[in-house]
């Protein structure tokens, strides 16, 4: 089978294999497509827990994206982990050097387990000239309360963050609502124009480990294969919950999702 698009990802690596760049690449691979990848950082963790992060120097973060993508043109990227305030600014250097339109920036700050992957200054960096130059945003709720400052306790909290990231410059957000205790899951894309609330189920399992990853790259694939960003959401939703049901249940701790779930999902979701 062809490759059906191509796909860089910029992102940290996670040893276990359930979240970052590994997550990342068996997504894209999954749903059919080719995985290009520049790591920003690699860490030593497991389903419990990270042990330590390792960040890889800027300069050679930015020789990975140009060196890839001169070579093999990316039809979209999609952007994880970033760790400093001269990481961000190195990748907004080679985003504009390579010239790719197709953005969805996944603003990592706090791992599973609960340490913190990304400083104050490259929070800020992100807000101020990332996110302008992106196509979607997909921040969690814990996320998007530290890029918001909003308090959030339902869904027209969800909106009214959502507005104030727009305010930022980002085009388009998807706030996901994962860690709100609603019956299903209710993710929220918000435009300038307009928002569209996607519901999915609720699985009762701790096996999550890399949904937020998976996500933000089954969205970047669908619309590297030109789906609207509105449908590359909802298709990406779909997958990932499919994968969240159907989780090998591995590891002692917050064990992965099942990426291989796509197999029937490229033939069910139109």
């Amino acid at each position: 089978m062809k490759p059906k698009s191509k796909v860089l990802i910029i992102a940290g690596s996670d040893s276990s294999g359930g979240a970052g760049i590994q997550a990342d690449i068996k997504t894209v691979t999954s749903l059919g497509s080719y995985a290009m990848s520049a790591v920003t950082a690699v860490t030593v963790q497991n389903t419990t827990g990270v042990k330590s992060v390792i960040p890889i120097p800027s300069n050679e973060i930015k020789k990975q994206i140009e060196f890839s993508a001169f070579d093999i043109k990316p039809d979209a990227i999609k952007i994880g982990m970033l760790h400093s305030k001269e990481v961000v600014e190195k990748v907004i250097l080679s985003l504009k050097n390579i010239k790719v339109k197709k953005i969805i920036v996944d603003p990592v700050m706090v791992a599973k387990g609960g340490t913190k992957l990304i400083d104050d200054n490259a929070i800020v960096m992100m807000k101020k000239k990332l996110f302008k130059i992106a196509t979607l945003v997909t921040p969690n709720i814990p996320e998007t309360e530290i890029l918001t400052g909003v308090k959030i306790r339902n869904k027209y909290d969800m909106i009214l963050a959502g507005n104030k990231l727009i305010q930022y410059g980002a085009q388009n957000v998807l706030i996901k609502g994962g860690h709100l205790k609603t019956p299903s899951v209710e993710d929220i894309f918000i435009s300038k124009s307009d928002y569209k609330i996607f519901k999915s189920s609720r699985y009762k399992t701790k096996n999550t480990h890399g949904t937020g990853c998976t996500l933000s790259t089954a969205i970047t694939t669908f619309f590297s294969c030109g789906k609207s960003i509105m449908k590359a959401c909802d298709l990406g939703i779909k997958y990932v919950n499919s994968a969240i049901k159907t989780n090998p249940k591995f590891g002692k701790g917050h064990g992965p999702i099942n990426h291989l779930n796509s197999m029937h999902v490229i033939k069910k979701f139109k």
